[in-house]
């Protein structure tokens, strides 16, 4: 995402390696002051956190890690504390629908500002099998064979 106003802070590769991504949804996220801080230093990671809902049916993010702010005091927050999404209630029906039919999953994808506020891309999604992997990794080879090729040819 290259657009105007976007500045990825951290991305979640390996989601895409270990699930089918059916559908992506943005959303907001609420923050503390030092963890918006930390974020504009660079300092999240979204390996091994997920989405889900609680009893009271609000969107949490879990398991993302945002370390503490060099110059932070006492009021630090917690690196790895429970994080309110903010969407519409009528996505959030949409998405707890699907979850709950289906069994997909939320998996946060990437983590950017857009206009001074940190947005969450939700991808909807179901594991990879084993196989799965390893077909996209051949499929990922393949082609990284007929691009060299193609290169080579026209280079002569």
């Amino acid at each position: 995402m290259k657009e105007q106003g976007i500045k990825v802070i951290a991305e979640n590769r390996k989601a895409r390696h270990d699930y089918h991504i059916h559908e992506v949804f943005e959303a907001g996220i609420a923050l503390t002051g030092t963890e918006v801080k930390a974020l504009r230093a660079g300092k999240a990671n979204l390996k091994d956190c997920y989405a889900q809902f609680d009893r009271y049916n609000e969107l949490y993010i879990e398991g993302m890690h945002i370390s503490p702010y060099e110059q932070g005091n006492i009021f630090n927050h917690e690196p790895l504390r429970r994080r309110k999404l903010l969407m519409h209630r009528a996505e959030l029906d949409k998405l707890m629908g699907k979850i709950k039919e289906k069994g997909f999953t939320l998996v946060p994808l990437k983590l950017y500002f857009v206009r001074g506020k940190v947005k969450v891309a939700l991808g909807l999604a179901t594991g990879k099998k084993l196989h799965d992997k390893r077909q996209d990794m051949a499929e990922r080879d393949a082609k990284r064979e007929v691009e060299r090729f193609m290169k080579e040819r026209n280079k002569s």
